[in-house]
């Protein structure tokens, strides 16, 4: 289990930076840690760059070691364990981005997306969880 949850923490942080990559070539903006930053700490979602960065790195490793424990020992399917963990990571990766916008952007922020911002944020997600997933799958 120390090993999964490692594997996972890794590739969650491996997959964060995937993601960012991604977010950071399609939009202007930091990422919405930015925004969960200023409500809590003060000041505009601008003053909290590398905050931002590193709060979204944490919460990406965070989950990407859940996703190892959870996913890290396979299920025996027919599916070798990389095209598992793939799959099994676009769908923690959009679960993760569902709760993301409606609970920690919605609820805690009082945050909502605009229709564009909202289909990157979800496409960035799927990418996070892809990665994610065939990280720890070759990796199992």
């Amino acid at each position: 289990m120390a090993w999964n949850l490692k594997n996972g923490f890794v590739g969650g942080l491996f997959s964060t930076v995937v993601m960012t990559v991604f977010r950071e070539s399609v939009s202007v903006s930091y990422p919405p840690t930015a925004d969960f930053l200023a409500r809590y700490v003060g000041g505009n979602p601008d003053e909290h760059p590398l905050g931002a960065f590193f709060l979204h790195a944490l919460y990406g490793a965070v989950a990407g070691g859940f996703f190892g424990i959870a996913f890290g020992e396979g299920s025996n399917s027919a599916l070798d364990a990389e095209t598992e963990g793939t799959i099994a990571g676009l769908g923690y990766g959009l679960l993760l981005s569902i709760f993301g916008e409606r609970v920690m952007l919605g609820r805690l922020v009082g945050l909502t997306l605009e229709e564009d911002e909202s289909t990157i944020f979800h496409a960035g997600h799927a990418i996070y969880g892809i990665a994610l997933g065939a990280w720890v799958g070759s990796r199992s």
